[in-house]
């Protein structure tokens, strides 16, 4: 009977786990994650392959998603904050997804016909179709940006209610499922594309994003019937309460009507708006900038303010698995193989800070938890330093870093001294015979032979360590947002967050466009460490305010961040 019982307990605690609004969002953000690593590693290769192996459209394609959503991040999280949860995250979801299939079916027409559109016009036809792309692709990556601060900035937070350890839990739990789809998702695709085609790989992304987003709309519809706190907004139910009384008139029981001098003042209010409706299109052009103007004086009046800095200036780095480290790495002698082992030793690494980052918080504290995990991030870099000063580094100020590109422009390559290739010559060479999975003697010698690896290794073993520090930091300063701003402002404070991080990510792609060579990279590396620790100086800065001298002492709670509501700003 016992053992009945006990198996019964259990069958019922799996039932339950399973239906519950906790995993519900972790296998809804599962499939959004998916298709989302899918297509931001698909679009990447289909810009180079559309325009002759340049990475001229993928760097005109990262421009415009990084200044749209700077420009427009604050506009995102006031709509966010101003409707309600469901038709939100709803309208989001069907718009990227929707943006996506569109894309996909575009670029599948231009793989197909890209001859016979090149020669209509002047090829005007076909950079439409570019131009068209961008945008597109463009639309999902604000619409992603609107479902991200919907569902991890806000729906998180109410699912967790007041258990601040569920809502870490959660939030290790969602940046584990990120770093999973971040290596398997563009596996799967870049196989599809391998071994059929890119028209095929167009079409497998379109039919995934058809068939989540039914199910995603499904998964968000039971999460929102299962969480009822989800149906009451503060801002929506604060602005309904000055509706009210408004609209209620002033000093009068109910029954009685209103005396002369009030109905004079109402012809005068009612005189007024009429007033105020002729000028009503200026005010209403206007608002777009008033948004984005309070958004950023709100997100520099919270208590957090330094700490979400801090976060966006380790945006502004080359030390990341990204096309331009990549690249680099080509031009070092690292050939795919080697990359995609290290990509997979960085997830691992990456997996390991989320949860060094539960473990530390509940010994030590959260603001305690990003001033330790940006101290073992810093030290890890300070490797990478090391490398650029190592045998086997590049690292030469006298060369131009302009002369490759004044060679290409000019188209007279021979006319300029031998250099070392570019991280993008050697990236387009390499990606197409890893594409191809061919292995031809004129390919294997694009990429160069180096004298020594020692710079590089220590290069990647500085990368590959700090992803510890740099996931636990970036899990820190989330829930500190997270738990210091309130319900009303939780949109529009991470819309201007993701304009910050943006914002140091086009400083980045702006500092490698004006120093391309890679004999210049070495000073890229010393300037995104910079960057870094300017950032964990800032969070010192937040955390020393925060703790006083209680912040070096792990042993003593951090009374305030563990009494207040974690609703309520302030609470560190």
């Amino acid at each position: 009977m016992d053992n009945a019982g006990s198996k019964k307990r259990c069958c019922e605690s799996f039932r339950n786990f399973f239906t519950s609004a906790k995993f519900l969002i972790y296998l809804g953000h599962a499939l959004s994650t998916w298709g989302d690593r899918m297509w931001n590693f698909a679009v990447a290769v289909f810009l180079v392959e559309l325009y002759g192996n340049s990475l001229l459209l993928t760097a005109v394609y990262g421009l415009v998603v990084a200044g749209s959503v700077l420009l427009l991040g604050a506009i995102i999280g006031d709509w966010v904050d101003k409707n309600p949860r469901l038709k939100v995250a709803q309208t989001s979801l069907v718009v990227q997804n929707s943006a996506v299939i569109l894309c996909g079916a575009l670029l599948m027409v231009v793989f197909n016909f890209k001859e016979q559109l090149s020669g209509l016009y002047n090829g005007w036809i076909l950079t439409t179709c570019y131009i068209m792309v961008i945008t597109i692709a463009n639309i999902a990556n604000l619409a992603s940006t609107a479902t991200s601060i919907t569902i991890q900035r806000d729906w998180i937070v109410v699912v967790a209610g007041e258990d601040r350890s569920k809502l870490a839990d959660m939030n290790a739990t969602v940046r584990i499922i990120d770093q999973l789809t971040n290596i398997l998702a563009p596996m799967l695709v870049g196989q599809i594309m391998a071994f059929g085609s890119h028209f095929m790989g167009c079409g497998f992304i379109s039919g995934w994003n058809l068939c989540s987003m039914c199910v995603e709309y499904f998964l968000l519809w039971k999460v929102y019937q299962k969480t009822p706190a989800l149906a009451i907004k503060a801002g929506q139910k604060e602005l309904d309460q000055e509706l009210k009384q408004l609209n209620a008139p002033q000093g009068l029981e109910s029954g009685e009507r209103p005396a002369e001098g009030s109905q004079l003042m109402n012809e005068s209010a009612l005189a007024k708006t009429d007033a105020q409706s002729q000028t009503g299109c200026c005010y209403q052009m206007s608002e777009p900038f008033r948004t984005f103007r309070d958004g950023w004086v709100a997100y520099y009046n919270q208590s957090i303010f330094f700490a979400g800095v801090s976060l966006a200036f380790l945006y502004m780095t080359v030390l990341g698995f990204d096309c331009i480290t990549t690249g680099y790495a080509y031009t070092q002698g690292l050939n795919g193989s080697v990359l995609s082992l290290l990509m997979g030793a960085s997830a691992v690494s990456g997996i390991c800070g989320t949860v060094a980052f539960t473990w530390i918080r509940k010994r030590c504290g959260l603001i305690r938890t990003g001033f330790i995990s940006g101290m073992a991030q810093l030290s890890c870099l300070l490797l990478c330093v090391v490398s650029v000063f190592m045998p086997g580094s590049p690292f030469d100020l006298s060369v131009s870093p302009f002369q490759d590109m004044l060679a290409h422009l000019m188209g007279d390559a021979g006319s300029l001294p031998e250099a070392n290739p570019t991280p993008v010559s050697a990236l387009t060479t390499n990606s197409q015979s890893l594409v191809n999975d061919s292995t031809t003697p004129y390919e294997m010698e694009e990429v160069p032979q180096v004298e020594s690896y020692l710079s590089v290794s220590l290069l990647f073993a500085g990368v590959i360590a700090a992803r510890v520090g740099l996931w636990s930091f970036d899990l820190t300063v989330t829930q500190l947002i997270q738990e210091n701003v309130i319900e009303s402002e939780r949109g529009i404070i991470n819309g201007v967050q993701n304009s910050m991080n943006y914002l140091m990510d086009l400083l980045h792609f702006i500092m490698v466009i004006l120093a391309p060579n890679p004999e210049a990279f070495g000073l890229l590396v010393i300037i995104s460490v910079s960057f870094v620790a300017m950032g964990h100086m800032m969070y010192f800065r937040f955390a020393f305010k925060s703790l006083r001298s209680r912040l070096f002492l792990c042993c003593l709670p951090e009374h305030k961040t563990e009494t207040n509501n974690p609703s309520l700003p302030g609470a560190v």
